[in-house]
């Protein structure tokens, strides 16, 4: 059985207030997008984890969020045993969400093979016990995400027929880095307000609280992201943490020559 688990860019990510249990209350959209991993997952005699592609940073496979979704499931289910190979092409570190999509492409391939009487929103919580942003990737299209990012409404936003560049410098930006000198602060005005108002108008009022400080610790990224404006994108973002900067543009662009050798995405939306 093969799946090709897909990343997703943020569109706007407030950081809303910080929780008692140490985690932080955000605002943000998630948009899905075409890059994705290949995941195939079979029975097997006994449990297997083989990567290819990018190689994972830590080779145990218990540390890989495919085999932690196996054993999620498999602490309240008899699962059969599987062999599973991940293909890794999202590169780690981007904030597209890759490692998280993996997991949630596992949880509902175990359910097909074991055939587990769960339904989607019981396999939501099994989601969200390995990571605040996995949810999402079951529900796979707009959401304007709340909470720890696990929240999640669907809305009404198709980005069809624009050009959407996203470019990873393989720069890696810890989560603790990215949330040291940002206030939380409820935002004026709602993302699920601002995002439909006309694209062009974005640039002005739809951003990213990371922003701020992870330009500072990796000056590179500010100049991808004003790159991506000069070349004319209508919109550009950092998603996610970082460290991967996206812009959107209403044409197709050629941009490798500018930011050779990072790693490149292009896709119509």
């Amino acid at each position: 059985m093969i799946l090709f688990p897909n990343a997703k860019i943020n569109i706007g990510l407030n950081i809303v207030r910080k929780r008692s249990d140490g985690f932080h209350n955000i605002e943000t959209i998630f948009y899905p997008i075409g890059l994705s991993d290949i995941l195939e997952i079979n029975q097997a005699e006994s449990m297997r984890f083989q990567n290819t592609g990018i190689p994972v940073e830590n080779r145990n496979p218990e540390n890989n969020l495919c085999y932690k979704a196996y054993q999620v499931l498999k602490a309240d289910f008899n699962l059969n045993p599987v062999s599973i190979h991940l293909h890794k092409i999202i590169p780690f570190g981007a904030g597209v969400g890759g490692g998280s999509a993996d997991a949630s492409f596992t949880l509902k391939m175990l359910r097909t093979l074991n055939n587990l009487n769960l339904n989607d929103q019981q396999l939501f919580k099994y989601a969200e016990k390995i990571g605040s942003d996995c949810a999402f990737f079951l529900l796979n299209k707009p959401a304007f995400a709340t909470e720890k990012g696990n929240s999640l409404t669907s809305i009404c936003l198709d980005l069809k027929g624009y050009f959407l560049v996203l470019i990873h410098p393989r720069i890696h930006i810890s989560t603790a880095k990215a949330y040291s000198n940002i206030t939380p602060e409820k935002p004026r005005k709602s993302l699920q307000d601002l995002i439909k108002t006309p694209i062009e108008n974005w640039k002005e009022t739809v951003v990213n609280d990371f922003e701020k400080t992870v330009f500072a610790i990796e000056p590179e990224l500010k100049n991808i992201k004003e790159e991506l404006y000069n070349q004319g994108a209508v919109y550009a973002s950092m998603s996610g943490s970082g460290s991967a900067i996206y812009g959107i543009f209403k044409n197709r662009v050629d941009l490798k020559k500018h930011f050779s050798p990072y790693f490149i995405w292009t896709q119509w939306l």
